[in-house]
Parts: C-alpha cells; structure tokens; sequence
C-alpha cells in the first residue's frame, strides 16, 4: 500500500467523524458513527479478557468493528427502524465498490471480513454484531429521554435480543442494561419528565 493509498482510505473514513446518527450523546451532541464504530471496537477489547472469549479471534473481531459501518461514509447514517433492503443494498454496493478499488492485499482482506459479517455464522461475526446491537442500546440510555422517540420505549428492550443468545456473557450484559432501561424510563415517569414517556 503506497502512502496515498493509505491517505485515501483514512479520508473516506475521516467522513464518519461528522456523520450523524439517530443518537444523542450524554452532553446532548448528535452521535456520529467514528463515536459507535469507536465504543463497539473498545467492547471487543475488553470481552477478550472474559474466559467464554479466549478460543475467540478478538484482533478479527476489533477489524470487523472497525469497519462495519464504512458503508455509511458513502450513504449516511438511516435508523434501523427507517432502512429498507433497498437502502442496504444501496450502501453495500457503494461499499463494495470502494473496497474494490483497494490494493490487493487490503482488498483481500477486508472482502473476506465482510464475508464472514454478513453470514453471521462464525463466533466472531456474531461477536461483532452483538456488540454492534448493544452499544447502540447503551448510547441511548446514556442520551437524555426527551431525545427518545416513542417507539424506541419498546425498542431499548427487544433490539438485538436474538443477536446475543449465542453467548452467556453478552446475555448477562443484555439483562443488566434491560435494568438500567427500565430504571432510566421509571425514573422518568416519576419525574414527569419532558418526552411524554408511554405508559406500557
């Protein structure tokens, strides 16, 4: 890889720093996607201290993280609840498209990544995407609750359920932060607080 093939690479990807999503930082800051792709890579290093993790290829998983959502320097950021297969399709071919134009060896590499992603059978696919699922679920119980859409009440507490059930430990973490979601929307409710928090 020449240096300018280098500089190509991290321009494209510089875009993720100022691309939006859905979410709401702590401080009330739009997220963008460089701050979840950052937080998901950072989970992966702590997991591979967990014994259910040692057998678990951790440096591939933090390599998937890191990319995953690349796509989206091309396309923006589209809420999970609005993408349609067409919207996917559209950033996987401008993705897949990029990626193509790569020096060979990082071509190689970043293709058979995104293979082994998008067919979820591997453990750390399924690592990756797990973490993807609940850093977003995290991020949103760290936003303030007047930013919460009514649907997404409901959504903190289903999104990315079947993603973590491979794992013991992702399942424990899964129910803790159930916990801190239904204290975080009890706590509202008590305090009537802006947001007009459903009644379920």
């Amino acid at each position: 890889m020449t240096p300018y093939d280098f500089l190509d690479i991290l321009s494209r990807a510089a875009i993720l720093k100022t691309t939006p999503r859905h979410c709401y930082t702590e401080n009330n800051r739009r997220e963008s996607v460089a701050d979840h792709s950052w937080r998901i890579a950072l989970m992966a290093m702590l997991l591979s201290g967990e014994p259910e993790f040692q057998e678990t290829d951790m440096n591939k998983v933090i390599r998937m993280c890191l990319i995953h959502d690349l796509g989206e320097s091309f396309t923006g950021d589209i809420p999970t609840f609005e993408k349609t297969s067409s919207d996917a399709q559209s950033e996987d071919a401008l993705f897949l498209q990029w990626v193509n134009s790569f020096p060979s060896a990082q071509r190689k590499e970043w293709l058979e990544l995104l293979d082994e992603m998008g067919k979820l059978e591997t453990k750390e696919a399924k690592t990756y995407k797990a973490l993807d699922k609940l850093e977003a679920i995290i991020s949103h119980n760290e936003s303030d609750i007047s930013t919460w859409l009514p649907l997404e009440y409901d959504l903190q507490l289903t999104y990315g359920k079947e993603n973590v059930q491979f794992s013991e430990y992702l399942k424990t973490l899964s129910e803790c932060i159930d916990q801190w979601t239904r204290n975080k929307i009890a706590a509202a409710r008590e305090a009537d607080a802006p947001g007009n928090v459903p009644d379920h």
